[in-house]
Order: structure tokens, then C-alpha cells, then sequence
């Protein structure tokens, strides 16, 4: 007896569900290889510089990353080098210098650990300064050329990225908060 089209077609159906299956896990671990290279990668692009509770760094829309360099942290009360206690601001206050010696012989002492080498002899010695956004003007200044004095030329100073706002919205909102005009 012959049969159907359809009796054939159920029967090798019948056939093909009854063989186990078999999973392949070459392209799951591709897809791994893939995911894993990609955020070994992407994971670098961030840098964190100390953070402290105590510090509020100023807002600014700056795209420029920080380069590992010495760390000067600016406090109200008190001046840090590679997070340790150089100088306290209410003895600047008093002395009216226009440069920090002890700072000026710490930076020396660092920049002595570590000669310059020839690729960045045109750069100069790099420093980041983290100032809180309180710290005055002048206290700022004279922490710059203090660093400048010492042979630190190229100055970084740490900002808070703001994200989610055009360069030109930010600079307006921040001109119509401290009432200046463009």
C-alpha cells in the first residue's frame, strides 16, 4: 500500500523531532570574546582623580582629560601634595608671600625622584591641582606660581564634568546665575 504525501511528510516530521539537539557554543563564546575585549577597552577611557567628600570641584563643560601627574589638593584649611599635609591656609594668610616654601621644596623633591625625560622636555613637569570651589582666587594663584617656580609649567586644574548641556547653554545659564551680561 502506498502512501500518502501526507502520511510522509508526518513521518519524517515524526523523525526529525525524535534526534536531541545539539547547542553550539562557538558563536556564544565569540559573542563573550567580543564583549569582553569591547569593555577591556571602553573601561580605559575613564579616569577618576582622588575624590573626597570634603572637595566640591567647580562645574565646568571641559572635554580635556587629566594626564597622571602630581596631585595638589586645595582644602579651605589646608594644602595636600600626593595626599599629604604640606601647608595650612590660615599660615599663608599671615606670612603674605608670594610663593609657598615648603611646597616649592616638595615639588623639588619630586621633580628630583623623577628627572624629565626628553619627549616631554618641551611640556614641562605636569601637576593637577584639585581646589575646592571655595578657595579663593589669590590662595589659587599663589599655589600656581609657586608650582611654576618650581619647574611645574604645564598646570591642570581639575574641574566636574557637567554632561547633558550644550557649551553655549551652560555659559549662559552661569552668566545669568552671577548676573553678568555676554
Amino acid at each position: 500500500m502506498k502512501k500518502s504525501a501526507r502520511q510522509v511528510r508526518m513521518e519524517h516530521h515524526q523523525t526529525r523531532m525524535k534526534k536531541t539537539s545539539r547547542l553550539s557554543l562557538v558563536s556564544l563564546m565569540d559573542i563573550f570574546t567580543i564583549l569582553v575585549f569591547f569593555l577591556m577597552v571602553n573601561a580605559s577611557d575613564v579616569q577618576v582623580l582622588q575624590n573626597n567628600k570634603e572637595l566640591q570641584l567647580p562645574e565646568s563643560v571641559s572635554k580635556a582629560s587629566a594626564r597622571d601627574n602630581l596631585v595638589l589638593t586645595i582644602f579651605e584649611s589646608t594644602i595636600l601634595l600626593q595626599g599629604k599635609p604640606i601647608v595650612k591656609v590660615a599660615d599663608l594668610k599671615e606670612s603674605k608671600s608670594a610663593e609657598i616654601g615648603r611646597l616649592t621644596k616638595e615639588l623639588n623633591y619630586y621633580s628630583a625622584k623623577s628627572p624629565l625625560s626628553d619627549e616631554n622636555l618641551d611640556e614641562g613637569r605636569g601637576i593637577n591641582i584639585l581646589a575646592d570651589k571655595n578657595v579663593p582666587y589669590s590662595l589659587l594663584k599663589i599655589v600656581m606660581q609657586t608650582a611654576a617656580g618650581a619647574g611645574y609649567t604645564n598646570i591642570s586644574l581639575a574641574v566636574e564634568q557637567v554632561y547633558g548641556a550644550s557649551d553655549e547653554q551652560f555659559i549662559q545659564a552661569q552668566h545669568s546665575t552671577t548676573g553678568t551680561s555676554l
